[in-house]
């Protein structure tokens, strides 16, 4: 699908244009154009990014094939971009999806498979007029840019809500069965995130250092807003790891410690079965002369001694403190 907005003097002028008509508004200079690819057919892909815009063929074969990690490539008379966006599907899961951007002098393309919901919302705001004044194909890229750079906080709150969970569990004791699997995905989650958001704040501090002709001096100051945003973001990132390695490493020492108390219980019960073990020994031995056994009370005797052994070890390992 094809959304197409021109711009004149900072206010839209037209919306979905045909196909000409796009043609004729890329040939006037004092017009900003915005073209959305959300899933486009190869036809529309072909028609907007070849033939429209002429792009460079690098360009375009690393727009249509996926990519994990940002980058940024300056081709002189535009910027091409791969960037991410974040969108929280449930708890602390996360769905990536990627954003490719052209950004020339008076233009902007975007290229996504996804729907991304910060772009639908700015074309929803541009419809209704209630959208910033674009006065420059910068400023619209500001605005994606900043967009983007918002689509992680929900993510991170639900990532710290995870890891306050698991801190409560781990300290707890609560639900300690699927505290090692929920640790290890959220783990999982929070690497994806940190691999996606690290590079990106490169890209956007190249941006806002202007080393790009493309971006007017006046925006500089909004994209390093953006770059502040996700620096943000990061540190956040960075706290909700300390987070998962302190609760992890709770986890482990009250697994190890639980284990340990197991361990001397099961010695506890083994030194106190050790007189009845000994005495039973001794006296099960095969000696034809053992005169002690024919007292008249020598069974009584025996099992009133190794009672006596088996209650004293323990009073003893009780003062000890062994149990």
């Amino acid at each position: 699908m094809i959304d197409s907005f021109v711009f004149s003097e900072g206010k839209l002028v037209s919306h979905n244009l045909e196909w000409e008509a796009l043609r004729l508004a890329r040939a006037d200079k004092g017009l900003i154009e915005w073209i959305d690819l959300t899933s486009p057919t190869p036809e529309e892909t072909k028609q907007v990014l070849e033939l429209l815009f002429e792009f460079h063929p690098l360009a375009i074969e690393d727009c249509v094939t996926l990519s994990e990690l940002p980058k940024i490539e300056d081709y002189e008379d535009y910027l091409f971009m791969i960037m991410h966006s974040a969108e929280r599907t449930g708890d602390s899961k996360a769905k990536i999806s990627e954003l490719n951007l052209f950004l020339g002098k008076e233009f902007l393309v975007t290229y996504h498979r996804d729907p991304i919901p910060g772009i639908t919302m700015l074309k929803e705001r541009l419809q209704k007029g209630t959208g910033p004044q674009v006065r420059g194909a910068d400023r619209l890229a500001h605005q994606v840019l900043d967009l983007l750079a918002d689509s992680y906080l929900p993510v991170v709150d639900g990532l710290t809500t995870e890891m306050e969970e698991v801190e409560e569990k781990a300290l707890s004791g609560v639900g300690k069965e699927d505290l090692s699997k929920q640790i290890l995905q959220a783990r999982r989650h929070l690497t994806s995130l940190r691999q996606t958001l690290r590079p990106q704040r490169e890209v956007i501090a190249r941006l806002a250092r202007g080393e790009s002709k493309l971006i007017r001096a006046q925006m500089l100051p909004y994209f390093r807003d953006v770059q502040d945003a996700m620096n943000r973001v990061d540190e956040r990132l960075q706290g909700c790891n300390d987070r998962m390695m302190v609760a992890f490493d709770v986890y482990t020492n009250r697994s190890a410690h639980e284990a340990n108390e197991g361990i001397k219980v099961l010695t506890a019960l083994t030194a106190i079965t050790i007189p009845p073990v000994v005495v039973g020994s001794w006296y099960g031995m095969n000696f034809r002369h053992m005169p002690e056994l024919e007292h008249p009370h020598a069974y009584v005797g025996l099992m009133g001694l190794t009672i006596s052994l088996m209650v004293g070890m323990g009073l003893w390992m009780k003062f000890k403190k062994w149990f």
